[in-house]
Order: structure tokens, then C-alpha cells, then sequence
């Protein structure tokens, strides 16, 4: 009977842990509001629906996305741009096995870990960008690239 309970308990405690560790535009508004109410109303309903547009500054991208996978830099006849990466690593096969800043894996038939690191069957073979944004001099976004839905 102690053992059902404290199995109870501890597994509780699991789930809300692994709920409140999902990042959300909610979650992320929550920890961040006076970056959310320094954004005009249209910028902050896209924010909410974790969508992104150019003229946005970096921590309203943050806000809406959550952090990048990778960050690069381009240089060109205008300057040097940040570009933003939210990646996705898909196998030979082409199934993602990969997608987003948290861990979302795939094996046969569901994860796997090995020393506490995702594993994943038929390794990712291709980094590809889900949503690409690029930044001009000053923070701004100049370009959104992301797949077609």
C-alpha cells in the first residue's frame, strides 16, 4: 500500500516537472511580461500565437519562438547579419527523428537514451531549418524563411 502511494507521489511529481519544463509563448510572456507589453497589439498577437514577423526585435523573437537551435553569421556589401536557425534533423529515411530546442526523438517505436542523452535509431543524417531569421545591423528582423506548412 506505501509502495502505490509513493509511486503515486513521485510520478506526480514527474509529470508537473516535465509540464512546466514545456516551453510555451504563454510560458515564455509569463517569465518575460514587460518585454510582452513593450510590443505594439499586433506584434504581441502574433507573439501569442508563436508566429514572428519582420520589424520584430530579438526578444520579441525569443518571446515567440524560444531560443535558437544555432546562431550564425552572415557578412555581405551590407554588413554582418545574425541569422537565427530552429532546426530539425531528419534521417536518411526522411523522418524526423529531432524538431525544436527540447528533445522530440523517435526510435523504434519511441525513445531511447543512453547515459542520459537522446539516442536515437538510424542517426540524424541532415540539419534542416524550420524557421530561419535573419537580423539586420540593429536587431531587427529582415527576413523569416520557414517551411510550407
Amino acid at each position: 500500500m506505501k509502495t502505490t502511494r509513493i509511486f503515486t507521489i513521485v510520478s506526480a511529481v514527474v509529470c508537473g516537472a516535465l509540464i512546466a519544463g514545456c516551453s510555451t509563448p504563454d510560458s515564455r510572456i509569463s517569465r518575460s511580461p514587460e518585454a510582452f507589453a513593450r510590443l505594439n497589439p499586433d506584434q504581441q498577437a502574433l507573439v501569442k500565437a508563436g508566429q514572428i514577423a519582420p520589424g520584430f526585435d530579438m526578444e520579441a523573437v525569443t518571446l515567440a519562438l524560444g531560443d535558437p537551435d544555432r546562431k550564425t553569421i552572415i557578412t555581405n556589401a551590407t554588413g554582418q547579419h545574425q541569422v537565427w536557425h530552429y532546426v530539425t534533423y531528419v534521417d536518411y529515411q526522411g523522418g524526423v527523428i529531432y524538431m525544436g530546442y527540447y528533445h522530440r526523438f523517435r526510435g523504434w517505436g519511441g525513445p531511447y537514451f543512453y547515459g542520459g542523452i537522446p539516442y536515437y535509431d538510424g542517426f540524424p543524417a541532415q540539419v534542416h531549418d524550420r524557421i530561419r531569421v535573419v537580423f539586420d545591423s540593429g536587431g531587427r528582423v529582415v527576413s523569416v524563411e520557414q517551411e510550407k506548412p
